[in-house]
């Protein structure tokens, strides 16, 4: 199949139910020539892209961390698509990744992104057998933070923190959780300290709300005699309202937001070294064997959906142009 032919077709789907094998040849000068213009939903590869180039770029600038920018910079540099079904619409085709070299550098903007759509997808295939489990539990999403710390302290904090969870979770008043998943966020003070926090989806039984409630002031008791603070912490706790998957998705979103790595170069770099072989996430209960963060190939991070596989051939390539900034297709496949 002809590129040319994939965007034409990807463009007149728009829920359509086209088959590009229907859709004839278009002249060039009228075909789109970007990913984003072929296929919108796929328009954030451009931004995590280019991340990834301010990455690479900060990461060559130390003798250290050369192996890794070069990884880094030659992440995804080319993807190869196919056409497949359309989950919402079985009778539409869409583009669907079937090829990318992954450089799974831990603070690759690309990498990260992908994987925490990878828990994302696990956390959603395992959702209803844990449902049929405790068909009446609820959701409750809880932020732990702790008083920001210089950079350079950054690796005992966070042992600290992991300890007091632990201590946390041995406490009467958690005995109510039936399943968690705990992610670790980094956010860049102002001052370049270093501000650790804990994002914590529970899982909890329905009586929670009735006779086993939690209030807020109750879990920043349990949160700071954990953490052995001789200061209030703060600690914001919120019922998850009908769909569970937004609080998900915020639960496992990125550890460090791209424009932190990129905000301070010797900041990003310490903060690296700080985090080198840290785990950021872990879950315990129900939900203790949802996401498998151990478990990760590189294929994973394509997003494969039931049925697809890995090692189909690509029927259209686009290429990273970096000084345009965007994904472009590819002459060479």
């Amino acid at each position: 199949m002809q590129t040319s032919v994939a965007c034409t077709a990807i463009l007149a789907v728009n829920g359509s139910g086209v088959n590009p094998a229907a859709v004839g040849e278009q002249t060039s000068a009228s075909e789109p020539k970007y990913l984003a213009e072929c296929s919108p939903r796929d328009r954030p590869w451009d931004r995590h892209r280019s991340d990834a180039d301010d990455v690479a770029r900060i990461y060559g600038t130390d003798k250290e961390f050369h192996g890794v920018g070069g990884r880094v910079s030659l992440c995804s540099w080319l993807l190869g698509f196919k056409w497949a079904p359309d989950r919402l619409d079985p009778s539409a085709f869409t583009l669907k990744l079937r090829a990318a070299r992954f450089c799974r550098v831990r603070h690759c903007p690309i990498c990260q992104w992908r994987r925490s759509l990878m828990w994302l997808a696990r956390f959603i295939q395992a959702l209803p057998k844990v449902i049929e489990q405790r068909p009446t539990a609820r959701f409750v999403f809880l932020t732990l933070t702790r008083r920001n710390v210089p950079i350079d302290e950054l690796r005992g904090t966070l042992r600290e923190m992991n300890k007091a969870w632990e201590r946390l979770v041995k406490r009467k008043g958690f005995k109510i959780v039936i399943g968690w998943i705990r992610t670790t966020e980094l956010t860049r003070g102002q001052d370049g300290t270093a501000h650790p926090h804990f994002h914590v989806l529970l899982m909890v039984p329905s009586n929670y709300f009735t006779k086993n409630y939690i209030t807020q002031a109750e879990w920043a008791q349990l949160w700071k005699d954990a953490l052995r603070a001789d200061y209030e912490p703060i600690v914001d706790v919120r019922a998850v309202k009908g769909d569970v998957i937004p609080a998900a998705r915020e639960t496992l979103k990125y550890s460090v937001k791209p424009a932190d790595m990129k905000a301070d170069p010797s900041w990003f770099l310490e903060m690296t070294r700080q985090l080198r072989k840290l785990r950021f996430i872990a879950s315990g209960g129900l939900l203790k064997d949802v996401l498998r963060p151990e478990d990760e190939k590189e294929e994973d991070l394509l997003l494969l959906g039931d049925g697809e596989k890995a090692d189909e051939e690509p029927e259209v390539f686009f290429d990273w142009q970096k000084n345009e900034q965007r994904y472009k297709r590819s002459k060479k496949y």
